[in-house]
């Protein structure tokens, strides 16, 4: 028993110490992290003092705040020269540099080639705007129709010398295809009367779509059915069958339609502008009324063998007033329009 109560006393003072020394370091570790903490968050004044009467400024300050803002700036400061300075940082940036030059140089190249293909086009396109206007009549070519102020011909155009000369040749170029605007409407304008004259005479095939070959034509031949030389007043057009459609060759009013016997069968005349007439014989059946106004291209009866006939055909006359022409004068002036 005494042996037991020896090493229980050991044990209770073994204890006592340990947990006493632990309580010692606690307190020496809380005192000198209390001493810092008050060597860092010990408040300092600064007093500043002007020579003038004016108010002294006090500033309030600690170790930690003046650490701290120190920390910033130096950090702020080597990141700024790292970053601006690093020869990677650099190396990169110069790349990046040098990326983006070779592909502006690759935009500008192909912006020259547009730029040239586009004056080459103008080029030809003024060229064959003067010819228009010479051959319609409008004045002996495009440069009449400059502004007062302006030279409308793209390549007798002043460069600038300070100036890229793809920006200037853009910038001419629009000003020759402002002042181009005028005589293409002019064109127009020519073209559109021409049109409207041209479905006022006699000036189309007169079997649709353009079918059909001369079997005899205007002028002196022989008579199909007793060899005697005769005046033809016009043109045999032949498909080697009944029932094509035959069109009027220009704008007019039917002035007659009936049949003749011995001659020319089933037949119509036109009453055209400017003192036309046209006559179509030989007709299988009409398909027109008389008065009725038709336009060029109208279908207006059918390819027959009525009337003095060796097969189908159409006899085609024109005249003017009184007297018979040659259609071939006028066919195909135009093309043949389609109703």
């Amino acid at each position: 028993m005494g042996r037991i109560h020896h090493f229980k006393r050991l044990e209770n003072n073994l204890v006592r110490k340990v947990k006493n020394g632990t309580i010692y370091i606690i307190q020496k570790i809380g005192t000198f992290f209390s001493a810092i903490f008050r060597f860092f968050f010990r408040r300092y004044t600064i007093v500043l003092v002007p020579h003038s009467e004016k108010r002294i400024f006090n500033l309030h300050i600690s170790i930690f705040s003046t650490i701290l803002v120190f920390l910033l700036i130096f950090g702020a400061a080597g990141t700024f020269f790292w970053y601006n300075f690093s020869p990677t940082v650099v190396q990169d940036s110069s790349s990046d540099y040098n990326v983006q030059l070779m592909e502006a140089q690759a935009n500008l190249i192909k912006l020259q080639e547009e730029v040239n293909q586009l004056s080459r086009a103008a080029r030809g396109f003024e060229a064959a705007l003067s010819n228009a206007l010479g051959s319609l009549g409008s004045g002996p070519g495009f440069m009449n129709f400059s502004s007062p102020t302006e030279n409308s011909s793209f390549f007798s155009m002043p460069r600038s010398d300070d100036a890229l000369r793809e920006i200037d040749d853009i910038r001419h170029l629009a000003v020759f295809l402002s002042s181009a605007v005028q005589p293409v409407q002019e064109i127009g304008s020519i073209l559109d009367s021409q049109s409207a004259i041209l479905t006022e005479i006699p000036s189309v095939w007169p079997v649709r779509g353009g079918i059909g070959h001369f079997t005899a034509r205007f002028g002196i031949s022989p008579d199909p059915f007793n060899g005697i030389p005769r005046m033809h007043t016009g043109v045999d057009i032949s498909t080697y069958r009944a029932g094509d459609p035959i069109i009027a060759t220009a704008d007019g009013q039917i002035a007659y339609l009936g049949y003749q016997a011995g001659g020319y069968g089933n037949y119509i005349v036109i009453r055209h502008q400017h003192g036309f007439y046209t006559l179509y014989a030989h007709l299988l059946s009409f398909r027109v009324a008389m008065g009725q106004e038709v336009r060029q291209g109208e279908t207006i009866g059918f390819i027959g063998s009525t009337g003095r006939s060796t097969g189908p055909h159409l006899h085609y006359e024109v005249h003017i007033g009184s007297d018979v022409v040659n259609p071939l004068k006028y066919l195909n002036i135009r093309p043949n329009p389609v109703r």
